[in-house]
């Protein structure tokens, strides 16, 4: 399975200053940690968060287009209620598999384990893997649900139907998965794409269109006139002060 890495960004309206690095590590940590829980991720995977004052960001490696397929099982019901003295399924276990997506074909495959008290039975199937682009919707919900925001703004959306909450209008959404824009993604009225903007007097180009997601921090640097790490735009800060003093 081809493993690629991952870019997320959300292009919004400047940020609140004072916790714009905070916002940032929610953002990618959570996307992270909703990754990995749907089994996406790789245990060499390893995560960059950026965040400047018009951008939150994530880049994930070795992230797999769809999870590996796993093995579930499942109690259903002690032997006695599930099966009848001579061994037939009773109506409460056939509306249990049917719940289920199964049928009474299943009932000779069930699993009896003793639990200490009595058999239970129990039924083995087989959970298909999560698709990334699935998986990558439920984690971006999650990451901007628990953002931890400080005041949440409400503004309308150019539909001037739809109403959303966010720390800042947002008006951007880079999703690449390698090279590719995984288009069904979407986040607070925008649909992913691979454009973004650099500053906003000082960039080369606009909008910056990123090519892959390893190219993202280089491209916009050299196009944009934006140091995309907090960290990294933060050092370069104090050594301009340092150098002035």
């Amino acid at each position: 399975m081809n493993h690629s890495n991952l870019l997320v960004e959300l292009f919004v309206e400047e940020l609140p200053p004072k916790v714009l690095q905070k916002l940032g590590d929610a953002f990618a940590g959570v996307l992270f940690d909703q990754l990995a829980a749907q089994g996406l991720t790789s245990t060499g995977s390893r995560l960059t968060a950026y965040a400047s004052p018009r951008r939150l960001a994530a880049h994930i490696t070795e992230v797999a287009p769809q999870a590996a397929d796993k093995a579930v099982s499942q109690k259903l019901m002690p032997a006695t209620v599930g099966l009848t003295a001579d061994g037939q399924a009773t109506p409460a276990l056939l509306k249990k598999l049917a719940a289920l997506g199964a049928d009474a074909s299943a009932v000779a495959g069930l699993q009896r384990v003793h639990d200490g008290k009595a058999d239970v039975l129990y039924f083995e199937s087989t959970a298909r893997g999560a698709q990334l682009t699935e998986g990558l919707q439920k984690a971006l919900d999650e990451a901007i649900a628990k953002l931890p925001i400080p005041k949440v703004m409400r503004y309308q959306l150019q539909d001037g139907w739809t109403s959303v909450n966010f720390v800042r209008p947002a008006h951007g959404l880079v999703v690449l998965h390698g090279t590719q824009v995984l288009i069904g993604v979407k986040a607070l009225g925008l649909t992913a794409g691979s454009a973004t903007h650099g500053h906003r007097f000082e960039a080369a180009v606009d909008p910056v269109v990123i090519e892959s997601a390893d190219s993202y921090a280089q491209q916009l640097a050299e196009q944009g006139a934006v140091i995309a790490s907090f960290a990294e735009r933060r050092a370069d800060i104090a050594r301009q002060l340092q150098a002035a003093a």
